[in-house]
């Protein structure tokens, strides 16, 4: 039997109307203070939701390029630090060297020679220990490319060097240091190469400050993006709680003003 079956009185009608909506609103209401959101479909609002939608998609591909620039940063405090030891190795060749120079005695000097070729070896050995996830910026000049954007148009080139003892020109000595002007040229050697080691930390520096600013920015437009979706979306809990009071009060007396409504009908019965 359809609704349009039964005679309603104009009065219950009005009544039944007004329930059903207030069974409506209800229900949207439930659904946003369940969800903490006032658009959780298209069907609510689609210029908000899908601009809440946009913005979220790229907070997330942000995120993703956080985690790049994380292990970019990584990689530069790995090479950082082989320079770093690298550095020291030499320092302390030098004072071997300066051991040599003050010293006429040929044993002693070539005891000290091999003494150098042992930390020229250790040299080549942190070069090619430098790594980090198999990208070593000490062993070749390989490239280290870190993505900043979403779409990845926004990029760093972290580019390496060969920082072993070929790299740097510290050539093996063996038996070369009886000769002062030998052990000179070596000693220019080793003082070109921390000039050179330098340099690339300098740069490294550089390159590295210019990740951790961009890794900030992302957390702060992050932050933007999310903020921008959840005032397009979000609810305001203490209006829709409101909200909820009103909307079940409005539902009973409804249910009073319908029964209310039907009693000239009841009246009838009375006659029986």
């Amino acid at each position: 039997m359809s609704t349009g079956d039964i005679s309603l009185t104009a009065g219950m009608r009005t009544n039944l109307l007004n329930l059903q909506q207030s069974s409506t609103l209800l229900n949207r209401t439930q659904e946003r203070l369940s969800s903490g959101k006032r658009v959780n479909s298209a069907l609510d609002n689609p210029t908000n939701y899908f601009a809440a939608q946009n913005a979220n998609q790229r907070a997330g591909d942000l995120n993703d390029r956080k985690d790049g620039m994380s292990e970019a940063v990584q990689t530069v405090s790995a090479t950082n630090a082989g320079i770093t030891a690298i550095t020291g190795l030499i320092n302390a060749a030098k004072g071997i060297a300066q051991s040599a120079m003050s010293t006429s005695d040929t044993n002693v000097q070539s005891k000290l020679a091999a003494q150098y070729d042992t930390i020229r070896s250790q040299i080549d050995n942190i070069s090619s220990d430098s790594g980090y996830r198999g990208l070593n910026l000490l062993s070749a000049a390989n490239t280290l490319t870190v993505n900043f954007n979403e779409g990845a148009t926004s990029k760093l080139n972290v580019i390496g060097f060969l920082a072993n003892s070929s790299g740097l020109s510290l050539t093996a000595v063996s038996g070369n240091w009886q000769s002062t002007s030998n052990i000179t040229t070596d000693t220019a050697k080793m003082d070109s190469a921390i000039t050179t080691l330098r340099t690339n930390t300098q740069t490294l520096a550089a390159n590295l400050n210019i990740i951790t600013t961009r890794q900030n920015f992302t957390d702060d437009m992050i932050n933007t993006l999310q903020t921008g979706a959840d005032n397009l979306t979000l609810a305001d809990m203490n209006q829709e709680g409101a909200n909820m009071l009103m909307l079940q009060t409005r539902q009973s007396l409804g249910t009073t003003s319908l029964s209310m409504s039907s009693q000239a009908a009841q009246s009838v019965l009375k006659l029986f």
